[in-house]
């Protein structure tokens, strides 16, 4: 496993970088952390935190830096890819709280040629499950063809 700074392999611009650090990957799984703090997106005083309807937006972005970091092993450059959806999205606590660290990790279940993946996520800090969903994705071949014949 190489290090990567998060924004080496996550093909957003700040301050739509919502992760802090990819902390682990391997061929079929990968790992992202998530510092909660009054300068996080989407922090909401009112709330003291960050909402947890976030979270899958959390669990995107970690699938792109998986996805981002094996492409930059092979030396490949860091490609778009496009959320499909979400299933079964499970929060267990309505906020993301200020000062917790959230580790956010992602299984790969399916893989199709034609780029259509699905993930099993789960959002950790410490040892509860804050949340968790699978995720399906989809990162075509040439994602900027794909985009202009699709427009």
């Amino acid at each position: 496993m190489n290090h990567y700074k998060i924004e080496q392999v996550v093909p957003h611009r700040k301050p739509m970088i919502l992760l802090n650090r990819l902390s682990n990957y391997s061929e079929e799984s990968g790992c992202c952390e998530v510092d909660i703090s009054s300068h996080s997106p989407f922090y909401d005083e009112s709330l003291n935190g960050v909402a947890s309807y976030i979270g899958c937006e959390y669990m995107a972005q970690t699938i792109a830096a998986y996805a981002g970091a094996l492409a930059k092993d092979k030396g490949d450059e860091v490609q778009i890819g496009f959320l499909i959806g979400t299933r079964k999205y499970k929060a267990y606590a309505p906020v993301f709280k200020n000062e917790q660290t959230l580790k956010v990790s992602v299984t790969k279940l399916y893989q199709e040629e034609s780029g259509l993946s699905v993930f099993e996520c789960q959002i950790h800090s410490d040892e509860t499950c804050l949340a968790e969903a699978k995720i399906n994705v989809f990162q075509p071949q040439d994602p900027m063809q794909f985009i202009r014949e699709n427009q």
